[in-house]
């Protein structure tokens, strides 16, 4: 069976199920963002825009593009409904999830700290953290350690895992944490930081966009190597269960495979 009819198959029917055969009550049903989402007809997916390939502004239509824009519209066409795309920022993830702003983040790297106050669906990708500098310091900087100096400016995005990381991996470095839409590799362009670290995704991308940077070498070795979930709230079960049902039915059906192949393949 063709994928798409694979996993659209087993929405329809997931679907149902969650409609006619939960023992819940119906003041229970009502409460659960997929009995809301099935009425209401669309589902509201939170992005940044600012991660490519996963997530990013096409500069001709200003749409957005990217592995998990993908994943989210199948994701809402095996669901039956259309996506609301809600604009969101890596250091208000959590807080958009809580607040209800958004039924569905498209995509992070999950991390303890997050899993405190929102809850990850099974993983669907991995990556590793790598470090970026420019092409003028890559003979200065040639491993990890050679970053961590006193004298040293790593730039990160606030309220990411790399900021987080920075911190742990630079004790020596001067930090610079900088608020969206400002990112780390922007502060290494302008030369005002010395370096970056981000997703060895990313990372492809931007040394493909930028000829001005470029990963501190092939034998440097990515750190913190982590899955990729969607994140969810954590105070509804039945939500949680019809995402990881999704993500399971579609790394069996290839749906992932086809994305990593065509977003993810010079990564």
């Amino acid at each position: 069976m063709e994928r798409r009819h694979f996993a659209s198959a087993f929405g329809v029917g997931l679907v149902a199920a969650a409609a006619t055969s939960q023992p819940a009550t119906a003041q229970q049903v009502a409460r659960s963002r997929l009995a809301q989402i099935l009425e209401r007809g669309t589902v509201r997916v939170g992005t940044t825009g600012d991660f490519n390939p996963m997530s990013f502004r096409d500069p001709g239509s200003n749409d957005y593009k990217g592995f998990d824009i993908e994943a989210m519209l199948q994701f809402a066409a095996d669901t039956g409904v259309k996506v609301e795309w809600v604009p969101a920022e890596w250091a208000t993830i959590v807080a958009g999830i809580a607040s209800n702003r958004f039924d569905i983040f498209s995509g992070a790297s999950v991390s303890m700290g997050r899993a405190k106050t929102a809850a990850f669906s099974l993983p669907y990708v991995e990556a590793g953290t790598v470090p970026l500098t420019s092409k003028a310091n890559a003979g200065k900087f040639t491993s990890w350690e050679a970053l961590n100096a006193a004298s040293v400016r790593i730039a990160v995005s606030m309220g990411t895992v790399f900021d987080d990381q920075a911190k742990l991996y630079f004790p020596k470095s001067q930090i610079k944490a900088v608020q969206s839409p400002a990112t780390g590799y922007q502060e290494v362009l302008a030369g005002r930081a010395d370096a970056t670290i981000t997703s060895n995704v990313e990372a492809a991308t931007l040394v493909q966009r930028y000829e001005q940077l470029t990963l501190l070498g092939r034998d440097v070795a990515p750190r913190a190597k982590r899955p990729f979930a969607y994140v969810v709230a954590q105070d509804d079960p039945a939500w949680l269960n019809y995402v990881n049902t999704w993500v399971s039915l579609n790394r069996i059906g290839g749906l992932f495979d086809t994305l990593e192949a065509k977003w993810l393949a010079k990564a």
